[in-house]
C-alpha cells in the first residue's frame, strides 16, 4: 500500500510517501482503519482539524474498503483567500 502525503502531512511524517508492508496492511480494512494506524505512528496528524483521503484518485469516506494494492493519498486542510 503506498500513502502519499502533501502539504502539513508530508511536514509532520518528513517524506512525500510511505510504503506500508504487507504484513502491517493486512489489518488495515477501511480508510478509518488506515487514519487511525497512521496518527498512532505519527502523532502529529491528531493535530489536524480536518484530513481528507483520496483512494485510487477517488475521494473516500471512513467506512470505504481499502487494498494493499492502493495508493492512498493523505489531503490536510487547506487555507486560503
Amino acid at each position: 500500500m503506498t500513502v502519499l502525503l502533501f502539504g502539513v502531512t508530508r511536514d509532520i511524517v518528513g517524506t512525500g510517501s510511505l510504503k506500508i508492508p504487507a504484513t502491517a496492511a493486512k489489518g488495515l480494512k477501511t480508510v478509518e482503519d488506515l487514519k487511525t494506524h497512521l496518527k498512532k505512528v505519527y502523532p502529529g496528524l491528531k493535530d489536524l482539524s480536518s484530513l481528507a483521503v483520496a483512494v485510487n484518485q477517488s475521494y473516500a469516506g471512513d467506512h470505504d474498503p481499502i487494498q494493499n494494492t492502493d495508493e492512498i493519498a493523505l489531503i490536510p486542510p487547506v487555507s486560503g483567500g
